[in-house]
């Protein structure tokens, strides 16, 4: 039984609905989905995450790091099972739609779309402080520097996957050269004294100099340990254009996965310790500062916007890709996954980037980032508890990869996004409960209107159908 008990009521797609809106499939081996994992994430390693460290020290967003790490890593595993076993388009929310039902499904996916449409305005604005640090012929952060990224990276897509993957892979490639010399540069000025050197604050429970705020600290500190791994999970979304995406999307997941956990565990480490918790707290481009104005800074701040770039570049690809798959089932309008001659969805491509443009005007990279944050978690839990439900009412479902630890894996990661959807509110519940309202009201928008007009052919659609189905015959 769904949480939806009545099957939605859908259309047939004509004969031409589904030739417009397919995607070019064998575009992808599982190195270029690793690639395409880690280019999801890597901007966080350059900017974003010391924001923790202004909410819970050195101390408390090294504890963070470890349980999120530790969450991705977990979740990831059970992604790694489910896109196995499902590959679509969709991702995460075709993993929800066969287990939890149609509202299960869009919430599912309408939380992974908020994710990937705010998380670009946040690197957006990333890119600015960058861009303004190297000094380039006068240029200064400023809107035209975030419309200038959208116009050019959404123009990439719009020539089709193939070509937009290969062009991510050797900026990402470029952006893992730069953390290797960031490494190597800031370990001659390492100094584990400057990991504490934020005051302790008195008044919070349990402070010390490892811990300045308290055991609070640790838990405002988790939306930023997130940004270290943020959008990892999107890798199922390309599964449609893999090569043996049962065989390529887990084993390409599983390897990006263990490559951001080393990269995140050395910049944190590394950046703090060059130049003090107090100083990385607060600054627009952590690596550069960390560097001071050497050769090196300098290396760093060029390649460090390549990374900015290929996490930007990849997310245009991730929330172009989920906008395509709702729309192409139904539950958004239909006309966002028509593609191209190049087999590129057009509008899924311009409608969300021009609305994250819009919001990267604000400039607030830290609140975007949260907001994105809050998308991310929620989506988290739904699709554990979608690794959880199909586990225990399908378990004869043909798996080409198992979850290592079963249930008591997914159930791990559940736990701590709860924690970490509950953390969101705690660091800015003005930019959470935001989120929480355009979450609402796209729930709205289905139950009112969109989920009596579902295309039943849409390969999600087909899924559910077929468990259906075969629950029917047992």
């Amino acid at each position: 039984m769904t949480i939806d008990d009545a099957p939605a009521t859908g259309t047939t797609a004509r004969d031409d609905y589904l030739a417009k809106r397919t995607l070019r499939s064998g575009s992808a081996g599982w190195l270029l989905l690793a690639g395409l994992g880690v280019s999801y994430v890597i901007s966080g390693d350059f900017s974003g995450w010391n924001f923790g460290v202004a909410e819970g020290g050195f101390g408390g967003l090294l504890v963070a790091f470890v349980l999120i790490a530790a969450m991705y890593l977990a979740m990831v595993l059970g992604m790694a099972e489910l896109s196995a076993a499902l590959p679509a388009a969709g991702g995460g929310y075709t993993f929800a739609r066969r287990a939890l039902g149609p509202w299960g499904g869009f919430a599912t996916g309408t939380a992974v779309l908020l994710e990937y449409a705010i998380a670009p305005a946040a690197i957006a604005t990333f890119i600015g402080a960058y861009v303004e640090s190297l000094n380039l012929f006068g240029i200064t952060d400023g809107w035209w520097v975030y419309l200038a990224v959208y116009a050019l990276f959404i123009g990439v897509h719009l020539t089709g996957a193939g070509e937009a993957l290969k062009a991510m892979f050797v900026i990402t490639a470029i952006a893992l050269v730069g953390l290797l010399v960031f490494a190597i540069s800031a370990w001659g000025m390492f100094d584990a004294g400057k990991l504490t050197d934020i005051p302790a604050d008195p008044n919070a429970v349990g402070s010390s100099s490892f811990l300045p705020f308290g055991l609070f600290g640790i838990w405002a500190a988790i939306p930023f340990a997130i940004w270290f791994f943020l959008a990892v999970e999107g890798v199922p979304l390309a599964a449609e254009e893999a090569r043996e995406p049962e065989k390529n999307v887990p084993k390409g997941i599983i390897v990006s996965m263990l490559l951001l956990i080393v990269t995140g565990a050395a910049v944190l480490f590394l950046a703090t310790g060059a130049v003090g918790a107090q100083a990385i707290s607060s600054s627009g481009n952590p690596l550069v500062e960390a560097l001071g104005d050497g050769a090196a800074a300098k290396a760093v701040n060029y390649i460090g916007l390549a990374g900015l770039v290929a996490s930007f570049f990849s997310i245009v690809y991730a929330y172009s890709r989920q906008t395509f798959a709702l729309s192409r089932a139904g539950y958004l309008p239909t006309r966002l996954s028509v593609t191209n001659v190049r087999k590129a969805p057009v509008l899924a491509l311009i409608v969300p980037g021009a609305l994250g443009f819009a919001l990267s005007l604000t400039g607030k990279g830290a609140m975007l980032l949260n907001m994105a944050v809050f998308g991310a978690a929620v989506s988290y839990v739904l699709m554990m508890i979608s690794h959880i439900v199909l586990r225990v009412r399908e378990p004869d479902m043909a798996r080409p990869y198992r979850t290592p630890g079963g249930i008591g894996t997914t159930a791990f990661a559940l736990a701590i996004a709860c924690a970490a959807v509950v953390a969101t509110f705690l660091v800015d519940p003005v930019a959470a409960g935001w989120t929480l309202a355009a979450f609402c009201a796209f729930m709205l928008y289905f139950g009112l209107y969109s989920r009596h007009r579902l295309v039943a052919d849409s390969p999600d659609e087909e899924f559910a159908v077929l468990a259906r189905a075969e629950e029917e015959l047992e």
